[in-house]
């Protein structure tokens, strides 16, 4: 049976949106040492779309956390499969994820790179889903806000189908 869908962000919006972000982000760290850390698999997308427009070089790193395998629903433990490979300790760093629905996984990932000892760390996200939230995370950059629905597409996936998609959209029968 074929997805029903509903388109929830346009890639029009997106690309508005990351413009606005990147502006934001521009603001806050002029001259500054970034390390942007991507939370594989779901924001790699978005995070190609934000360096290209930012008007400074960032170093990009990448972490990968376990904690829905194939499924659509958490397991609550979370594990990290890849740990960022650049020395953080007394620089900025911005983690860029994809989508925040119950915060445990970012809440979890925050804890980890505070270890780390960096000068700032702050979170971007694409989409900020409060519907299930059950650990308020800092969020300092925020594309979109979304109260409820399974979401796929631009780079946010459903049993790692859908991901491709250039638009948000809500699975209707998922």
């Amino acid at each position: 049976m074929e997805a029903q869908k509903r388109c929830l962000i346009s890639r029009e919006d997106i690309a508005q949106r990351i413009k606005e972000l990147a502006a934001q982000i521009s603001r806050d760290y002029p001259g500054r040492d970034l390390v942007m850390v991507g939370v594989l698999k779901g924001a790699f997308i978005f995070l190609a779309d934000l360096v290209r427009a930012l008007p400074f070089p960032v170093v990009v790193d990448f972490v990968r956390l376990k904690s829905y395998g194939a499924g659509t629903t958490s397991s609550g433990e979370i594990h990290i499969t890849k740990d960022v490979e650049e020395t953080l300790k007394d620089r900025d760093v911005l983690i860029v994820e994809d989508i925040v629905d119950l915060g445990l996984t970012l809440d979890f990932l925050r804890k980890h790179l505070l270890t780390h000892q960096p000068r700032s760390l702050k979170i971007c996200c694409l989409i900020d889903k409060r519907e299930r939230r059950q650990v308020e995370v800092p969020l300092d950059y925020t594309g979109f806000v979304v109260e409820k629905g399974f979401l796929v597409g631009y780079g946010l996936d459903c049993a790692e189908g859908n991901r491709t998609w250039p638009e948000v959209y809500e699975l209707l029968n998922c």
